[in-house]
Order: C-alpha cells, then sequence, then structure tokens
C-alpha cells in the first residue's frame, strides 16, 4: 500500500536524500498512521465494551495515542521541511525530534492512567465475555500493526529517520501487547480464571516502556550524541582518499536534524606543500562531502613534518609511550622545536570520555612518560578529549 501510495503522490519518489521526497514520505506514513490507528482503536474499543475486559481497553488507548503520535509526526515533518529563515539559518530539521519527544511524553501518561485503572480491576474484579467477534477482531489488529512496523521501519531506514524508526518499534511492540490481550481472552475462557486486570497492567508497563524508550531515542540528538560510526568512517575516508591529506583529526559533527548536518575537520598536510594547491583541493573535499553526504563542512588545514627523520622518530616513541596509558589514547598535530640544551616536544593527546582519569592526570603522567624515556624531551601537552 504504501508502495502504490508513493507512486502516486510523491514525484521522484526514490530521492531519500531529498528533503522534499523526505518530507512527503512523513506526511504520507503520519496520515496513515493516523488513519490505521484510529480504526484499530474503535476496533479494540468496542471488543473492551462487549467484553468488559480492562486489558482490550488499553490496548484501544494505546492505539488512539498511536494515531496522536502519527498526528505529530506529520505535523513534525511538514515543519522541519520548511527552509532556514532569519531566526533559524540552520534550518528547522530538530522539530523532528521534538515531536517525537512530545510523543513519547503522551505515551506516558497514558501508560500510567491505563496502569492504575488496570490496578483497579485486579482490586476489584469483572467477568470478561469472549466473542469470535472479538477474537477476530483482535487477530486483525495484530497483523495491522505488523504491517505498520513494516512499512515504517522499511522507510525509517531509508530516511535515516529516527522518528520513524521509533514509531516501527512502537508498532511491532503494539503487536505484542494484541498478542496478551488475546492470551487473556483464551485464559478466562479456557480456565475460569479472571487474569484481565493483570494483562491490563502488563499492557500499561509495555506502553511506559515504549514511551520511555523512545524519549531516550529523541532527546540524544537534541542533547548533542556522537555522530554514528559508519558516517564518520565514510567522512574520514572520503577526506583520505586524496593523496595530499596524510592524516585527519578533531572530527566535530553537528546535528541540526536529519540530513541538516555540519561538519568541521582538521586535515593534515606536509609543511612543505603548496599552499594554493592544498587549498584547491581542500575546497574540492568540502564540495564532495556536500555532495555526497549532505555534510557543509569546513576543512582546517594542519601542516606538519613529514620527511624530517628525527620528528617522525621522536613521533614514534611518543606514540608507543602513550599507549601505556591506555591502548585508546592517540596523538596528533605533532611537532618539535629543537634547543641547545632541550627539545620541546608539541602535541595533542586524545581521550576517551570513559576514561577515569582527569584530563591533568593524564597530562602528568604522558610528561612523566616521555621524561622518564629521555630527559632532553620536555612535552608540551594539549589534551582533547574524543568525541566521536
Amino acid at each position: 500500500m504504501v508502495s502504490l501510495l508513493a507512486r502516486l503522490f510523491i514525484k521522484d519518489y526514490k530521492s531519500y536524500e531529498s528533503e522534499r521526497v523526505r518530507q512527503s514520505y512523513g506526511v504520507m506514513c503520519g496520515v496513515l498512521g493516523i488513519f490505521l490507528n484510529i480504526l484499530l482503536f474503535a476496533g479494540k474499543l468496542f471488543v473492551g465494551i462487549i467484553s468488559n475486559s480492562i486489558a482490550a481497553t488499553a490496548d484501544a488507548f494505546n492505539n488512539l495515542t498511536d494515531a496522536a503520535s502519527s498526528l505529530i509526526t506529520a505535523v513534525g515533518f511538514k515543519l522541519a521541511g520548511q527552509e532556514p529563515d532569519i531566526h533559524h539559518p540552520f534550518g528547522h530539521g530538530r522539530i523532528e525530534y521534538i515531536s517525537g519527544m512530545i510523543v513519547s511524553f503522551i505515551i506516558l501518561l497514558v501508560g500510567v492512567e491505563l496502569f492504575l485503572s488496570s490496578v483497579r480491576k485486579i482490586i476489584e474484579p469483572e467477568a470478561v465475555e469472549l466473542s469470535t467477534v472479538s477474537i477476530v477482531i483482535m487477530i486483525c489488529s495484530v497483523a495491522v500493526k505488523l504491517y505498520m512496523a513494516y512499512y515504517n521501519k522499511n522507510i525509517g531506514k531509508k530516511l535515516n529517520s529516527p522518528a520513524m524508526n521509533a514509531v516501527a518499534k512502537d508498532s511491532f511492540n503494539d503487536s505484542i501487547a494484541t498478542v496478551a490481550v488475546i492470551v487473556s481472552f483464551i485464559t478466562a475462557e479456557t480456565t475460569g480464571i479472571n487474569t484481565d486486570g493483570w494483562f491490563g497492567v502488563f499492557v500499561a508497563l509495555f506502553i511506559f516502556y515504549s514511551g520511555f524508550v523512545s524519549i531516550r531515542e529523541t532527546i540524544g540528538p537534541l542533547l548533542g550524541q556522537p555522530p554514528e560510526k559508519e558516517l564518520v568512517e565514510k567522512i574520514e575516508s572520503m577526506v583520505l582518499a586524496h593523496p595530499e591529506i596524510v592524516g585527519v583529526h578533531d572530527l566535530i559533527v553537528h546535528d541540526y536534524g536529519p540530513g541538516r548536518r555540519m561538519i568541521s575537520i582538521h586535515a593534515e598536510v606536509p609543511l612543505d606543500s603548496d599552499i594554493l594547491i592544498i587549498h584547491d583541493i581542500i575546497d574540492n573535499i568540502e564540495k564532495e562531502l556536500n555532495e555526497k553526504l549532505g555534510c557543509q563542512a569546513v576543512i582546517h588545514m594542519d601542516p606538519i613534518s613529514t620527511n624530517d627523520e628525527k620528528t617522525n622518530e621522536i613521533k614514534r616513541i611518543v606514540e608507543m609511550l602513550v599507549k601505556k596509558i591506555d591502548e585508546r589514547l592517540t596523538i596528533h598535530d605533532f611537532r618539535i622545536v629543537t634547543g641547545k640544551t632541550h627539545t620541546n616536544v608539541i602535541f595533542d593527546v586524545v581521550v576517551p570520555y570513559d576514561l577515569k582519569k582527569s584530563n591533568n592526570e593524564v597530562k602528568n603522567e604522558v610528561v612523566s612518560l616521555i621524561s622518564e624515556y629521555d630527559r632532553t624531551l620536555y612535552a608540551v601537552v594539549e589534551i582533547d578529549r574524543a568525541i566521536i
């Protein structure tokens, strides 16, 4: 159904990198989600009423929150697709994350309310009446939710959309919750044991957990989570594909919403290079990153010595020494200044955030190791925390 709708209503529907196409998919899937979820809400509410089941009613209102989620997602995609303006020069892409967070809080509130209702049903149980119509409706709703999970995951992967991926997970979770309601019906019918309230609690906790997971997934990009490993590798490989660039470091990725990234990176070049030629190469790399990855790039040029044997030998020794502290430590911007009595060794050390040592502790250890190795070497060290 989604593929057919895309062909009918989205021009160039396979151009997933296009902001216009991305926006169209988001709105289309949101509207389809609203329709299907309202249909499921009506069906499950009918089942809840005729069977007197709090679990079925809880599941019905779960679908109603999903309809609200689809509405907010569709509106979010529409607003996120607005062009940059004087007040928002980096666009409005983060609205997609904000809409996802709003949906998550709604899910949490519904989960709490349904939990309280289910607990009351445990304390004051009422008989549940099973019917063929109820079972058929619930089984059909499982099939619909699995289909929604499939198309949201498929489109979310193509668009690299956290919001649609979250909807896909929520739809799959909903299908499991509905199966639990069916099991409660069958249990009551075959054993005579009324487990409706308990299964209502299960569904409510499931809803609450889904909301918690969604908040975690949407708040990360807003707070500034590290870029995906795959993206980092692509950026570094594209820059290093040019033989004039001998190393890269200090990559920073600023995420202003899906498809709206700004990056900065330091590129190391031989210090005896022709600066005009290197400038032209860096301009071409920035254009290539923009065209292939949709990233606006700023590349800082770091000239380094590549042909001086003494510099290369001392650098090799320093790299070996810093890895005695932790194998993950790396160095960059390495240079030496030779004097009559000692040699200044100047460099930066990149330290992962999960290393349980302060910057000063790492710095002091590096200086101490170099001094112990050769007292004529005087280390001038800056500590960088790894942000990728």
